[in-house]
């Protein structure tokens, strides 16, 4: 499979819109500069087209393989997997000091996003790896980290999160597997976890869980689970492997998507012999937790965000070089030749409706992991600020980006037609694969009711007032502007419609039930007007650098003529050109939705709960 991304783009976002340079001044990142950045960024590329794209081409036609409890990976993957492991990929965002390469967030989501967009069933396997690492370097005693985080920060081992079990999805705090404390200070695990993703695979000798459990005297709900490091084979002291440690994996499940990625059913202490260390407290397991899942959710909507470019990148080639039909301009000659698809109206539209989404939901992750990178170099109400930001964002990250990546490859797969539903061409995998972004780290649904009954409260409800406030400013800058004015004015209408909502839903007596029925379209209205906002801001900055371009090259936009075939020659100023031109169809393709999910929500309608389902 061929995978492509457009890498002027992620440069513009990393350099031009955010200020990324200015935070590799800081102390914590000094290792860096912007040329070295880019190096990374170009190699860890390169490693995701000239590596990861082709092996996920067997990922998704051979998938994995369970035979008597062992589970197989394609076997283009293992070649992969060396190369992530021996570059240092594990480590991107880790502190130098703990061995990692140190990079800000952002970078590493912009790599993370290459390697996602071209292979995501792998991307998986090291996602939840350097989770792992992360948890136990975060939380765990010296005695656990060195027996466990150099292994997992290499990627000798691998690691994952065990929560779900047959009674417990959703519903964590239901979960009944069980930790009894023995003499060495070892807890005796056993129970059942499923949809364990890389629960168990042959890409490393070892696989290090991190399993929630409940211990005998433990309180009910998630206030009573406690955390474990549960390895597959057990690790000596001398940080040697011993014996297998009773996990076995019972069932890999048949998915729509990610074929590449064992999702496993794994018992733990099926003989009585599974062991495993305490991380952290007792029955401060979910608290722990948290601090992976809230990095997992953000990272699933990063998988949405990269499928959506991959599709979108994908359909433009196509469009540019499938021939069909006569051009709009001359529909009724039938001696006219055949054209390129992109000429025609509705296949642009299409494409632009998919390059402006997906440069929204970048924008979004990026900004999102700039603000995780802030707060860890600031001290104080800042940090708590650009804490907060980052917790507001977390749940519209994951819920957003997935939601609005599958759209994009449905529209995708409209450029291509008929060829778009067959395996000949990449559309249709991007969408199997996105799908289950939507579902997996907590259902969308899930991520709207702690955005409405959680997030929305933080401190005091000023967190999302800062963020829609800098969406205020952004109108402020453009409403005067002859050609983005009525798109930013779009915006501000889009902004006054989420005040009202705000102000009008506490006062109803039937306000809460409204809020909670509605939440995944609330969700969605702030979203669009954060996408609405970031587009808008990148065409400000977009409109002047052209500016720039036309004045020293001395052409004037009022010759139409003369500005194409300008554009046409000068890729630089083709950029700009198009930012502007997406975040003005975005204005206008995506912010009347906030209108009218408003509407819904002040009618107060409510037939799904009346109904006789």
């Amino acid at each position: 499979m061929a995978y492509d991304v457009d890498m002027r783009d992620v440069k513009f976002q990393l350099f031009e819109w955010l200020p990324t340079a200015k935070l590799l001044e800081a102390p914590k990142f000094g290792d860096w500069d912007r040329d070295s950045v880019e190096m990374v960024l170009d190699e860890g590329y390169k490693i995701a087209r000239e590596q990861m794209a082709p092996s996920n081409v067997e990922g998704d036609r051979i998938g994995v393989q369970w035979k008597d409890g062992v589970v197989t990976m394609p076997p283009a993957f293992k070649s992969v997997y060396q190369t992530v492991r021996e570059g240092g990929w594990m480590g991107m965002v880790i502190d130098s000091a703990s061995g990692g390469m140190g990079l800000p967030e952002v970078v590493g989501t912009a790599v993370t996003e290459f390697f996602s967009g071209s292979n995501v069933s792998l991307c998986l396997t090291i996602m939840l790896t350097r989770g792992a690492a992360m948890m136990i370097d975060n939380f765990g005693t010296d005695h656990e980290k060195g027996l466990y985080f150099e292994k997992l920060l290499s990627g000798e081992w691998a690691g994952t999160m065990c929560l779900t079990e047959p009674q417990a999805g959703s519903d964590v705090g239901a979960a009944k597997t069980k930790a009894v404390k023995q003499d060495d200070g070892t807890y005796l695990i056993s129970g059942e976890k499923i949809f364990i993703t890389s629960g168990d695979h042959d890409l490393t000798d070892n696989i290090v869980h991190l399993v929630l459990a409940r211990t005998p005297d433990a309180a009910p709900g998630t206030k009573g689970l406690s955390l474990f490091i549960v390895p597959k084979v057990w690790v000596n002291e001398d940080g040697t492997l011993g014996e297998s440690n009773d996990v076995y994996c019972s069932n890999i499940e048949k998915k729509m998507g990610i074929h590449g990625s064992p999702t496993c059913s794994l018992v733990f202490g099926g003989n009585g012999r599974c062991r495993g260390y305490l991380l952290g407290k007792e029955q401060g397991g979910m608290k722990l937790m948290f601090f992976m899942m809230n990095g997992a959710r953000i990272e699933v909507g990063l998988q949405g965000s990269a499928a959506a470019a991959g599709a979108y990148q994908a359909a433009l080639t196509y469009a540019r070089e499938r021939l069909q039909s006569r051009s709009w301009k001359e529909w009724d000659n039938p001696a006219a030749p055949q054209v390129p698809i992109i000429e025609h109206p509705d296949v642009r539209r299409l494409l632009l409706s998919s390059k402006a989404y997906s440069e929204a939901m970048r924008a979004l992750l990026y900004q999102t992991a700039l603000y995780e990178d802030l707060s860890r170099i600031s001290k104080g109400a800042e940090q708590e600020k650009y804490h907060s930001y980052v917790e507001v964002l977390t749940p519209i990250c994951k819920a957003w980006a997935s939601d609005w990546g599958v759209q994009v490859g449905l529209w995708c797969m409209q450029v291509y037609g008929g060829y778009g539903y067959t395996k000949e061409f990449p559309v249709e995998q991007y969408v199997r694969d996105a799908e289950i972004a939507t579902i997996y780290e907590g259902t969308n649904g899930i991520q709207a009711l702690d955005f409405v009954g959680r997030k929305l409260r933080l401190r005091d409800g000023e967190a999302v007032r800062e963020l829609l406030g800098m969406a205020e400013k952004t109108f402020n800058s453009l409403k005067s502007d002859n050609e983005m004015g009525e798109a930013a004015w779009m915006l501000a209408a889009a902004l006054k419609q989420i005040e009202s909502m705000a102000k009008d839903l506490p006062k109803r007596p039937d306000g809460m039930l409204v809020t909670i029925y509605n939440a995944v379209p609330i969700l969605d209205m702030v979203g669009t007007v954060l996408g609405a906002h970031f587009l808008l801001d990148q065409a400000r900055i977009a409109k002047a650098k052209l500016g720039e371009i036309l004045a020293a090259a001395g052409v004037v936009t009022d010759d139409k003529k003369a500005y194409k075939a300008f554009l046409a020659g000068n890729p630089d100023a083709a950029f700009y050109h198009n930012k502007v031109q997406a975040a003005i169809h975005f204005a206008y393709r995506g912010l009347p939705l906030v209108s009218a999910r408003a509407a819904a929500v002040r009618a107060g309608e409510k037939s799904a709960i009346y109904a006789v389902l």
